[in-house]
């Protein structure tokens, strides 16, 4: 049985949310200055097709209908939140996360995701405070780069994983994404691309 894994990556405007996704669909960095990405957009990379959302405050209310389907159904889209290592986006993060379960479905595969970790030189937010807001909320953390590849195949790799657990519906394997990533963090040590 085929179906689409559709995924939402949102974050304040910066953060890599483009870069992150042409790092996962191509294998490759999208090195330079581009243009902002408008309202919403996406790519699809075998099965799944990955929106990619503006992370400028004018479409965040473009950002919401997404959340939610034609019928002002609360959706399920597994959502990646990032933010940047390297400046105060994580500051705004608590809010993405309220605004996510205002919006969202209870039930939402989420991820907090904490990018430009190649760019230590420049490091303003550390590991373990990244690690203390998804505890706070629940949700998996991990440090990724786009630049490097760090983290972000598993990252992907994870959500599709729970995701395909919550579609075969057996009660009898459990998937805990939160074990799993960390399991995969463990054994990967701090270099896995």
């Amino acid at each position: 049985l085929m179906c689409f894994m559709q995924v939402m990556l949102v974050g304040d405007s910066g953060v890599g949310k483009t870069c992150l996704l042409v790092r996962f669909k191509d294998g490759a960095f999208l090195a330079g200055s581009f243009i902002s990405t408008v309202g919403i957009d996406f790519r699809v990379s075998s099965n799944q097709w990955i929106w990619d959302t503006a992370g400028q405050e004018r479409f965040r209310s473009v950002t919401h209908a997404y959340y939610r389907d034609a019928h002002g159904e609360k959706l399920i889209p597994p959502l990646y939140l990032l933010y940047v290592l390297v400046s105060c986006s994580y500051c705004i993060c608590q809010a993405w996360l309220t605004e996510i379960h205002e919006y969202a479905q209870q039930d939402v595969v989420l991820m907090l995701l904490g990018n430009k970790a190649d760019a230590t030189h420049n490091r303003v937010v550390k590991r373990e405070d990244g690690e203390k807001l998804a505890k706070e909320f629940g949700v998996p953390f991990m440090e990724t780069s786009a630049r490097s590849g760090l983290n972000v195949e598993l990252a992907f790799t994870a959500v599709a994983k729970e995701l395909k657990h919550r579609f075969m519906k057996d009660p009898s394997e459990r998937f805990k994404l939160h074990e799993y990533v960390n399991k995969e963090m463990k054994g990967a040590g701090c270099c896995r691309t």
